[in-house]
C-alpha cells in the first residue's frame, strides 16, 4: 500500500495524510475514551503516538523511495529483537543470556539482507535500508512505554488519545507540502494514491494500532512484539506479485532474522517432576 501510495503521492504527504485519516476515523470511534486519560499520562500519549505512529509512517514512506517493500518488512521484524534491548537497558527487563543471543542472530540476519539486496539491485540504495531499523527501534521503544506508563487505559483510548495529538501536525505538513491544491485539481494518480493510503490508514493503522496495543497490555513488549513475524511473509507475498525480484540470499537472511527472534522469545522448559 506504502509502494502504491508514493506514486501520486510524495513521502511526507503520504505519510500526513494516513495519520490525518486514521485520526479522524480514531475520534468518530473513540473520542469518549479520552476521558480515561490521566493529565499525567497525556506526555506518554504523546511520545507514544509521535515514536510509534508519526515517524515510523514518514521512515517507511521514505524508506521505500529506495528499497522493495518486501525488504522493508524484513527490516521491519527486527521489532521484538530490538524491544529486548530497549526493555534491558531502559525499562529495566532481566538480562536472559539466550535472548541476547538471539539479539545477535537477528541483528546478523539485518545486515545480510542489506547486502544481499544491494547485490541483487545494484541500482537502488540501500542505505535507506537503515530507514525501517529506526522506525523499528521507535517501534520498540513505543512497546515499552504502553507497557509501563499506558497500562490502565484502554487500547481505543490510547490509539485514539495519540491521534488526537497527531492529527495538527499532520494536517500543518499536508497544508506546507501543497497536499490539498493536488487533491483539489483531481489528478488520477494522487486520487489512486489516496485510495491506497486510505486503505491503509483504516487496517494497518487504525484498527491494527487498537489490536496491537490491547497486545502489550495483555503481554510483554518482547512477545506482543512478534506478530511482525508475519509481515514479510505477507509483504513478500505481494511485492513478487507486484513484480518485485527477490533472491535465495535474501530469503536466507530474512530467515536468520526469524531465527534471531524465535531465539530471542523462546521460553525455558519446565522439566517435569519424576
Amino acid at each position: 500500500m506504502i509502494k502504491r501510495g508514493l506514486v501520486g503521492l510524495s513521502p511526507l504527504q503520504l505519510g500526513a495524510f494516513r495519520v490525518a485519516l486514521c485520526a479522524v476515523i480514531l475520534m468518530l470511534v473513540g473520542f469518549n475514551k479520552i476521558k480515561e486519560i490521566k493529565a499525567s499520562q497525556w506526555k506518554w500519549i504523546g511520545i507514544s503516538g509521535f515514536i510509534g505512529s508519526l515517524f515510523p509512517t514518514f521512515l517507511f514512506a521514505y524508506a521505500e523511495t529506495e528499497i522493495d517493500s518486501a525488504v522493508a518488512a524484513i527490516l521491519n521484524s527486527t521489532v521484538p529483537l530490538l524491544a529486548l534491548i530497549v526493555g534491558l537497558f531502559f525499562f529495566g527487563s532481566v538480562f536472559i543470556k539466550k535472548q541476547f543471543v538471539g539479539v545477535l542472530v537477528g541483528l546478523f540476519g539485518s545486515i545480510a539482507l542489506i547486502l544481499a539486496g544491494a547485490s541483487l539491485n545494484p541500482e537502488q540504495n540501500y542505505w535507506y535500508g537503515i530507514l525501517p531499523i529506526i522506525a523499528s527501534l521507535m517501534y520498540a521503544f513505543n512497546a515499552n512505554i504502553i507497557k509501563s506508563y499506558l497500562d490502565g487505559i484502554s487500547a481505543l483510548g490510547i490509539a485514539t488519545g495519540s491521534f488526537v495529538i497527531l492529527f495538527f501536525p499532520s494536517l500543518g505538513v499536508l497544508f506546507f507540502t501543497g497536499f490539498f491544491e493536488e487533491a483539489f485539481l483531481a489528478q488520477e494518480d494522487v486520487q489512486i494514491s489516496m485510495i491506497y493510503v486510505g486503505v491503509l490508514a483504516i487496517l494497518g493503522t487504525a484498527v491494527a494500532k487498537i489490536i496491537f496495543n490491547r497486545l502489550i497490555q495483555l503481554s510483554d513488549p518482547v512477545f506482543s512484539t512478534s506478530v511482525t513475524y508475519l509481515i514479510p511473509i505477507i509483504a513478500l507475498f505481494w511485492g513478487m506479485l507486484d513484480g518485485e525480484e527477490f533472491s535465495l540470499l535474501q530469503l536466507g537472511a530474512g530467515l536468520i532474522i526469524l531465527v534471531g527472534v524465535y531465539l530471542a522469545n523462546r521460553k525455558k522448559r519446565v522439566k517435569a517432576k519424576a
